[in-house]
């Protein structure tokens, strides 16, 4: 029933002071906090689940809202699982970068980032980069926003190590004729283990990954007196 008491017109009138927030600040920030809410609630669930196995019902649920609040800030739950992975893979990578730069020197920093690499938690993070990688390929990337994503991700990772190279040879700490060629080769061992370590076909540990990328690297990044 419609409120026809006095006392009613004042409960209305409490409220004033609410509706008179600017409507950009009442807004944009609930907008992206709840948008990062859900981005954030659906990287576990990729991790344990897989790509392919996660829907707009379980990253409601994860994240604490309804469906239609998911609906309401993504148009689609490939582009939740997008943006999600992303912020995984920037996160795994910005660790990398940091623990590179306050090395003493290329060697050591390549060094750094090979045991990075391959530890006991960071499976999780392969699996994620080849459901990632997998993604791209499939009908439901319409928009191309994993193939593009991961594109960008490989570039930036590439830059990464042959910087890391080039300055070592700057330095005089070891030569290489092929910086790119080298940074191909890194990368791809790379994932080749990563790969192989998931699988466990053949089996592989994380020792030994590590000391097949260190191989590669003393083999084709020598210093004067080597």
């Amino acid at each position: 029933m419609a409120p026809h008491h006095p006392e009613d017109v004042g409960v209305k009138a409490a409220k004033t002071p609410r509706r008179a927030v600017p409507a950009a600040d009442r807004t944009r920030q609930p907008t992206e906090v709840r948008r990062r809410l859900i981005v954030e609630a659906a990287v576990p669930l990729i991790a344990e689940r897989g790509y392919a196995s996660v829907g707009v019902r379980d990253v409601a649920a994860a994240a604490g809202v309804s469906v239609g609040t998911v609906t309401y800030h993504f148009g689609s739950v490939q582009e939740i699982l997008s943006e999600a992975m992303v912020l995984h893979i920037e996160r795994y990578y910005a660790a990398l970068n940091e623990a590179a730069e306050q090395a003493a020197g290329s060697g050591e920093a390549l060094r750094l980032l090979i045991d990075a690499l391959f530890t006991e938690d960071t499976d999780r993070h392969w699996r994620m980069w080849f459901d990632y990688w997998s993604a791209g390929d499939r009908d439901q990337d319409p928009e191309q926003a994993f193939a593009s994503g991961q594109a960008k991700r490989y570039e930036d990772w590439h830059s990464q190590i042959r910087a890391l190279v080039e300055r070592g040879v700057a330095d005089g700490e070891f030569t290489c004729e092929d910086p790119a060629g080298f940074t191909v080769r890194f990368a791809a061992l790379s994932d080749g283990l990563a790969l192989q370590r998931l699988r466990q076909s053949p089996e592989l540990s994380t020792q030994d990954a590590r000391r097949h990328l260190y191989r590669l690297v003393e083999s084709e990044l020598r210093t004067d007196g080597q």
